[in-house]
């Protein structure tokens, strides 16, 4: 029985692991695509996005 709950904390924190890989994925494409649209929009405004302090 000690084996099993052990076993099923183990195969959690793998999957645990992976959904949070997952999301950090996610992160870094989600904010690369928000730049670029960001750096997209101000092109198309002509505002000068070098100038303004962008977070």
């Amino acid at each position: 029985m000690t084996e099993d709950t052990h076993q099923d904390a183990t195969r959690r924190n793998r999957l645990l692991e992976a959904a949070h890989e997952e999301m950090v994925k996610f992160e870094r494409k989600e904010n690369e695509f928000r730049k670029k649209d960001r750096q997209e929009r101000a092109a198309e405004l002509r505002l000068p996005l070098d100038v303004i302090k962008v977070h």
